[in-house]
């Protein structure tokens, strides 16, 4: 009875640990394929929609049938993103996915400064709670879980091509392993490391094709399943899934990926990026001077009318006999 007792207190501490409560203020919804905790329930059709978005393209890109609900938060306070994820995590974090209670918990745009709308936090969480399950709730490498859901959420933009330019030019790549530690970067450091996350899994799909990005996945699955992702003496489960999708191991596939981003990033293509940027900005400069220009030119027509308009001479006619002489400067007799 003691060993019964002691197993069902078990099983009800993990559900209270594993169950997120809603914060009071919330509004739930349910929609088609997630439960979601919205601070604003005006949002819900877009949330909706987008998960369907995402799922749809995640089933497409890493063939698994995403069956299950999340629970997704919106909050609007810091004290309940801080509850909700219920752990430490980085100042410049917007979102969180915590895959062992299948929840997503995102700092509302509305009322936070994070620099990322809400299609792309939550096509991001929803990539990485995708991911886990693909892997059998094992954790993937941290560089192919950030690409993954930076392709999906297509959140890569020009300042990410910059950061990589200039990461090429003063050699600040990071090594596809360091990235595992990405939540103790920096906010410059972690930059570079989501956009070479994010051009490493693009190199992966676009060199290699889904057919074998999924083997890899499927390596990686298995190796949680036998618990033997690292066996001393033995090719890790990284390895052995990189030689089994693209015959290198990690090593060799990182040399590889190491001449593309040598080829695709570099002074020549950092140049034609600030380039770009000056251009850009002399070309808002250039069009603010015309459209100055062009308020200060109607505002003087404006008064110029009016002037005319308005009579300055004050002594009409004749000055000798004012009612007998028709005067036509009286525009206001018209």
């Amino acid at each position: 009875m003691r060993i019964k007792s002691f197993v069902a207190l078990l099983a009800i501490l993990y559900l209270v640990v594993s169950t997120p409560l809603a914060a009071p203020g919330t509004q739930e919804f349910r929609g088609q394929w997630a439960d979601f905790y919205l601070d604003d329930l005006g949002q819900s059709r877009l949330v909706d929609s987008i998960v369907n978005r995402t799922r749809a393209e995640l089933i497409r890109l890493i063939r698994d049938s995403l069956d299950y609900r999340p629970q997704i938060h919106v909050v609007g306070r810091q004290w309940e993103f801080d509850s909700l994820i219920g752990g430490a995590f980085p100042d410049w974090g917007a979102a969180a996915a915590i895959p062992v209670r299948r929840t997503i918990v995102i700092k509302s745009p509305d009322r936070f400064n994070v620099n990322k709308s809400l299609p792309e936090l939550l096509a991001h969480e929803y990539a990485h709670l995708a991911l886990h399950g693909r892997t059998g709730w094992n954790n993937p490498p941290r560089w192919f879980d950030e690409g993954l859901a930076m392709l999906v959420s297509t959140e890569w933009n020009w300042s990410d091509n910059l950061t990589l330019n200039k990461a090429a030019v003063f050699g600040n790549f990071i090594p596809l392993a360091e990235i595992e530690q990405l939540n103790r970067f920096h906010a410059a450091k972690a930059q570079v490391a989501y956009a070479q996350s994010y051009m490493t899994v693009k190199y992966l799909f676009d060199e290699y094709g889904i057919d074998a990005v999924n083997i890899f996945l499927d390596r990686i699955r298995d190796a949680a399943r036998e618990r033997s992702y690292v066996v001393p003496g033995q090719p890790t489960a990284l390895d052995s899934a990189l030689i089994a999708s693209t015959g290198s191991d990690l090593i060799g596939f990182e040399s590889e990926f190491r001449v593309f981003l040598a080829n695709r990033f570099n002074a020549v293509s950092l140049l034609v990026d600030t380039m770009f940027l000056w251009v850009l900005l002399a070309v808002v400069i250039i069009v603010g001077g015309i459209m100055a220009i062009k308020r200060r030119r109607d505002y003087y027509r404006k008064w110029e009318e009016e002037e005319a308009l308005q009579s300055t001479d004050f002594d009409y006619g004749s000055p000798d006999q004012p009612e007998k002489v028709d005067d036509d400067d009286e525009p206001w007799r018209q």
